[in-house]
């Protein structure tokens, strides 16, 4: 799934799809609707749960941008794009600016408490730059997993069996604005396609 010798910590845009693990459906579905008969995805709790958990990429990650992305019943496609770095932050230490301050906060997990917010691993003071694309994966999983077994306890969510997400994820390097607009277009026009989607398997 990894391009061979390819420098995944280096500036770009990435094209990125996890998918749950068994590919059960547990983050929505699929519906029909409108006078076109065009479909959309409805997102249940476990769904926006994902979406928002997405957007906190930019917090942990300051060099991080979160472009187009869709969560579908079963699997998550998104784009993210590795920020070229400054002399001040190529050590990866926090260099004081606020991660909020080059790019406007979406989609944060309200105000609420959060378990997550707590963890030294999320913590505001472990902001980390010039992370490799996989390690960010890894940390989506992690946090999304946690806040999904916690849904599981405490509001019955759909039981997943060992794994949320499958062990890896795929991705494709985008290269030029072509392929950025065709990749973008998949995205967004990927639930009105679900009947035709290799991950619908239910």
């Amino acid at each position: 799934m990894r391009l061979h010798g390819y420098d995944y910590s280096r500036a770009g845009l990435y094209f990125l799809t996890i998918v749950v693990q068994n590919r059960l459906h547990l983050f929505g579905e699929i519906r029909r609707g409108g006078s076109a008969g065009s479909s959309q995805m409805v997102l249940n709790d476990a769904g926006n749960m994902v979406a928002k958990w997405y957007y906190e990429i930019e917090n942990k990650f300051p060099d991080k941008r979160c472009h187009e992305m869709v969560v579908m019943p079963n699997h998550f496609h998104c784009i993210i794009e590795n920020m070229e770095m400054d002399e001040t932050n190529r050590d990866g230490n926090d260099p004081g600016m606020d991660a909020h301050v080059r790019a406007p906060l979406r989609g944060r997990p309200g105000d609420e408490r959060h378990p997550e917010n707590d963890n030294p691993q999320y913590g505001i003071h472990n902001k980390q730059y010039g992370a490799t694309i996989g390690h960010v994966m890894d940390w989506f999983k992690t946090m999304t997993t946690n806040a999904y077994i916690r849904g599981v306890k405490t509001h019955n969510w759909r039981r997943f069996d060992g794994k949320l997400w499958q062990r890896n994820y795929y991705d494709n390097i985008i290269r030029n604005d072509n392929a950025y607009q065709k990749i973008s277009e998949y995205i967004i026009n990927n639930p009105t396609k679900w009947n035709d989607d290799k991950f619908n398997t239910e």
